[in-house]
């Protein structure tokens, strides 16, 4: 009967390598692991599409009329205060600065028997605003010029009751004014703010509401288009079943 504790020590001692082993864990299935250096790559972004160059949309609320000879529209420039009563320009979707540009003039009222009478001589200086809607100064133009016969006139304006249909008002001189427009930005408001006036009667200035004291014409706007946005995917036709 001696065997026995024999036999317990050997049994202890197979056992023992086994049980100072160690064990790697595998992972749960359905999981693989990342190999390194395998990252998903960057969308590329989509393409910008060619920068525009148009006339721009503007709403007159005062028109001059059309030039007999240029056929652009004319608008009048009234002083104010309220962004809502100005010439409104709304500008389309745009990435970056857009850049409106219009060509502003003084305002003359021409009389032929003033400039037979050597009385016909003014020096004008029109300074106009452009205005967000919320009534943040922009920037400002200032257009200065000299009357003293009909050829210092810019353009003579159809549909009035004057020789040949013409109205006796006209623009006179022209600056042309390049405005950069933020891109949170999409629509702006000219206002007047005054007018000096240098004449044989001498010299005026003119800063009441609602008052004509300028001309605005030819009006464009240059801009980039933001990125189109990326197509949606077309949606598979459900299969049908046999």
């Amino acid at each position: 009967m001696r065997l026995a504790p024999a036999l317990v020590a050997a049994a202890l001692l197979a056992a023992g390598p086994a049980a100072s082993q160690t064990t790697t864990a595998k992972p749960p299935a359905g999981k693989t692991t990342a190999k390194p250096g395998t990252a998903k790559p960057t969308a590329k972004p989509a393409p910008l599409p060619p920068r525009v160059a148009e006339p721009a949309k503007v709403t007159c609320p005062h028109v001059l009329g059309t030039g007999t000879g240029s056929r652009l529209e004319f608008c009048d420039v009234l002083t104010g205060r309220n962004p809502a009563e100005g010439i409104l320009i709304r500008f389309p979707a745009h990435k970056g600065v857009l850049t409106l540009t219009f060509d502003l003039h003084n305002r003359h009222t021409y009389s032929e028997d003033q400039v037979k009478a050597g009385r016909a001589y003014a020096n004008y200086t029109a300074t106009i605003g452009v205005l967000t809607m919320d009534g943040t100064l922009l920037a400002r133009g200032v257009v200065r010029s000299e009357f003293r016969t009909a050829k210092d006139l810019f353009e003579r304006i159809g549909g009035g009751a004057g020789p040949k249909g013409m109205k006796a008002v006209a623009p006179v001189g022209v600056e042309r004014i390049s405005i950069d427009v933020p891109e949170d930005v999409n629509e702006v408001s000219l206002l007047g703010e005054k007018m000096t006036v240098l004449s044989m009667n001498g010299t005026e200035t003119f800063t009441s509401l609602q008052r004509p004291i300028a001309v605005v014409s030819n009006l464009n706007v240059d801009y980039q288009p933001p990125p189109k946005p990326p197509a949606k995917p077309t949606a598979k036709p459900p299969i049908r079943k046999k």
